[in-house]
């Protein structure tokens, strides 16, 4: 009998991408602190975050297979969260146009039964467009993207920002890297196909 997946997150984002993959699962809140610890980088904060909230679960349901997830922008080495308000997500954008950031995709993949714990990051290189004020206001405006890590949603008007993407795992700017996490719900004993 297949054990069963569990979505270690709320965000509609992640939600949507795992639904591409046609499995059943469910989703759980891990209610895990995301606060950076002292010195943390983003790429050291998105791959504690994505392991924590898929323990965390675990723990609760030890006889599924949990898939934690986390991303952290990382500006020159400084991370950049979710702004949740707009007067964030305008100083957010001021600071990256014409910037090159990395988005710290970190994916983890948990069952505490078998004992399988698995982690990886996709990092996504997103070069920003010199935007003006009028347009980072009329973006922020027409999409309202307060809880998206760097302020911005490349699945849609956010694309407009951007000069361009490189990435090698397509979903990952979006939140959840799918090929990696296809790779390691393999490993895990999950039939995908």
């Amino acid at each position: 009998m297949p054990r069963t997946l569990i979505l270690a997150s709320t965000s509609p984002y992640r939600r949507e991408l795992l639904n591409r993959l046609g499995l059943p699962f469910e989703v759980q809140a891990p209610g895990v602190d995301e606060t950076p610890l002292a010195g943390e980088t983003p790429l050291a904060l998105a791959q504690r975050l994505a392991l924590a909230k898929a323990h965390a679960v675990a723990t609760a349901f030890p006889e599924a297979v949990v898939i934690g997830s986390d991303q952290v922008a990382d500006l020159n080495g400084e991370p950049l969260g979710k702004p949740g308000d707009h007067a964030r997500a305008t100083l957010q954008l001021q600071r990256m146009r014409g910037q090159t950031l990395v988005f710290q995709t970190a994916v983890a993949v948990v069952c505490a039964a078998t004992g399988f714990s698995a982690h990886d990051v996709a990092p996504v290189r997103v070069i920003f467009r010199a935007l003006s004020d009028g347009a980072i206001e009329r973006y922020l405006r027409a999409e309202q993207p307060y809880d998206c890590a760097g302020s911005a949603k490349s699945e849609g008007l956010g694309i407009a920002l951007l000069e361009a993407i490189d990435s090698d795992d397509p979903t990952a700017l979006v939140g959840l890297p799918l090929i990696r996490t296809c790779r390691m719900l393999r490993a895990a004993g999950v039939d995908l196909l």
